[in-house]
């Protein structure tokens, strides 16, 4: 899932500056269950914006909707509504959610109310750790389903560097060596014959290197 952290009031107040009504939207998928854009969050920096305008002796009226997805025009639809009535709306979706809405409504200033940070899984209760980099060119039935391109710190594809060790990556001595675990997964999956293939360098052009990707499924096409 997408995984993002919640942008620091004060930071939001500053997004909101000069706006009197204004709209936070959230999100009900993957920032819901990461703790940083649903319905929950969304009311918390609510309540928090509102006093801090308070107290500064500035009106703002605040209103809140949390959405299924903000990543599909279909329940985009729903902030039609109370878009309408507001001059700003914050997103708390991740990055495209923000530019889905910002495409959905043009003539709206549109901020982004959370960080995006990668895709990742839920390791323990509130922490979550990067596992793709979405390059576009799959590479883990080679490594025994551990990715090198986004869990070794050098993204090498033939074996670990040097100053690692079998329980650390040497950049970060708090993560484990990506190679230790490729090698131990496919040990016990038998198939350590993999690694005895060179692998050839990285093709970039499918990664984000080229610019903004697109899949176009021409089969489900009408």
């Amino acid at each position: 899932m997408i995984v993002a952290s919640p942008k620091p009031i004060t930071e939001l107040r500053e997004l909101i500056a000069g706006h009197e009504k204004v709209l936070f939207a959230g999100c009900g998928t993957c920032v819901t269950v990461c703790l940083a854009g649903g319905e929950r969050e969304v009311g918390i920096a609510g309540y928090a914006v509102r006093m801090a305008r308070k107290l500064e002796g500035e009106a703002l009226e605040l209103t809140q909707v949390t959405i299924e997805r903000q990543c599909e025009n279909e329940f985009i639809k729903d902030l039609a509504e109370p878009a309408a009535d507001v001059d700003a709306i914050v997103s708390f979706g991740c990055g495209v959610g923000v530019q889905a809405i910002a495409e959905r409504f043009p003539d709206m200033p549109v901020y982004a109310g959370l960080d995006t940070q990668f895709m990742g899984l839920l390791e323990e209760q509130a922490i979550w750790t990067e596992k793709c980099l979405g390059c576009g060119d799959c590479v883990l039935a080679e490594y025994g389903g551990i990715c090198p391109v986004t869990r070794c710190a050098k993204r090498l594809l033939n074996g670990p560097c040097g100053g690692s060790t079998e329980e650390a990556c040497e950049v970060d001595p708090d993560r484990p060596c990506a190679w230790q675990l490729i090698y131990t997964r496919l040990k016990n999956i038998g198939q350590l014959d993999r690694l005895e293939e060179v692998a050839p360098p990285k093709d970039w052009s499918t990664s984000w290197h080229a610019g903004a990707r697109k899949v176009v499924r021409k089969e489900h096409r009408v």
